[in-house]
């Protein structure tokens, strides 16, 4: 009986050329499986025939955007979620859905294996591998590139020996993955940690140095969740794409970072993440109008722990799941309304309004009107200092 591959397919050099040699490789029929996160570029009506024109017997193209947005990206947003307090976690969200879908693929076409395009040195490798694990473990992986040594120069032989319907061009020196969350990129004259990134690197961002208006937005939230930007009620999908393209068109976005990797080695990443970095900014400023102080302190702690378990590819993890129920409570009040100005590569919060503020006016004011006791304070610094001078007067016995 001919075994089935399941096929995480991008439709680039890499995932094409491995349809034709997983089939010869393993005597198999590969079904190649794409997914739309909202990634642009090109049409998925021609990936889907690229497979086919690469010998899958089958082609899937599932439309996840509104998914991803909903399901993955507005978690992210109410966890804050900065890997290293920096990166939004683009490709590491991307990849749990994206196994959901390889999993649905492989009970509808009675597949026994599953597909990757990663390397060993990535961190891609484990989430994929992670996320089957915990979704359907009797299914078993081959990753190519990882099992078989399989390396661009072989790609590019095997591909133009076989005549296949892609670019084969050594000409971009870059490896790219981007979807609706953002974009990363890697590889090439980047990988010398001296060299600064030309303009020709980034596709979401316009120069940030170039002279333009400045764009005002207000975005307004409900329970944690952006729902509507200047007053319109949007999709989740539809608000993180339009802060894409305004925040992208001020320069907003733009990350330069050496990133510690799940599988021990340092890798310098290039990130461009508009929509989301803007909307974590205008969510974080929120949480700090509506969430009490040790709640918020509390929360920081989680959203960095999250951001980790997320990274590392444990999406489907129990711990993940009980600090998410941590996380859900928190933002019972996080609703109202952030002004932000984008602009020379910022996204700035200029405005804050909220029936759930915790912010009250006559006692943070120094001016007449003022209901803070502060005939108060001496007593309360006296107390709060107390441990303090006691282990002062200790050591000062020991001096």
């Amino acid at each position: 009986m001919t075994e089935r591959v399941v096929l995480a397919y991008s439709g680039g050099l890499d995932t094409s050329v491995a349809i034709p040699y997983l089939a010869e490789k393993m005597n198999a029929e590969v079904i190649a499986v794409a997914v739309d996160l909202g990634q642009g570029g090109e049409d998925m009506d021609v990936i889907q025939k690229r497979a086919i024109d690469c010998g899958a017997a089958e082609s899937v193209v599932v439309d996840a955007k509104e998914e991803f947005a909903a399901d993955f990206c507005l978690p992210a947003l109410r966890a804050n979620a900065l890997y290293m307090d920096r990166y939004p976690l683009v490709s590491a969200l991307s990849r749990p859905l994206i196994v959901k879908h390889l999993v649905s693929a492989a009970q509808r076409y009675n597949g026994t294996i599953v597909s990757h395009g990663c390397t060993g040195k990535g961190n891609d490798q484990v989430r994929f591998e992670a996320g089957l694990a915990a979704l359907a473990p009797d299914l078993r992986v081959v990753a190519p590139a990882r099992d078989f040594a399989w390396t661009r120069d072989k790609a590019i032989e095997y591909a133009e020996s076989k005549n296949l319907p892609i670019e084969t061009s050594k000409k971009n020196p870059f490896s790219i993955d981007q979807n609706l969350w953002g974009r990363a990129v890697e590889t090439g004259f980047l990988e010398d940690i001296w060299n600064g990134p030309t303009e020709d690197v980034y596709a979401y961002t316009a120069d940030p140095a170039q002279p333009r208006a400045a764009d005002e937005v207000v975005i307004t939230f409900e329970a944690g969740v952006p729902v509507k930007l200047d007053g319109r009620a949007l999709t989740p999908y539809q608000i993180v794409a339009e802060m894409n393209a305004r925040a992208g068109a001020q320069g907003v976005g733009r990350i330069d970072m050496v990133e510690d990797r799940l599988v021990g080695i340092k890798s310098r990443e290039v990130y461009e993440a508009p929509g989301a970095l803007a909307l974590i900014a205008a969510h974080m400023e929120l949480e700090n109008v509506t969430v009490e102080r040790d709640l918020a302190r509390f929360k920081r702690g989680v959203d960095q722990r999250w951001s980790e378990l997320v990274y590392d590819g444990l999406w489907f993890s129990p711990l993940k799941d009980a600090l998410e129920s941590l996380i859900d409570d928190a933002q019972k009040y996080v609703s109202g309304d952030i002004r932000m100005t984008l602009h020379a590569g910022k996204a700035t919060v200029t405005g804050r309004r909220s029936e759930e503020s915790l912010y009250d006016f006559s006692l943070a004011t120094y001016d007449t009107g003022d209901t803070f006791d502060q005939s108060l304070a001496k007593g309360f610094v006296q107390l709060f200092s107390l441990p303090a001078k006691i282990a002062a007067a200790r050591d000062a016995k020991r001096a």
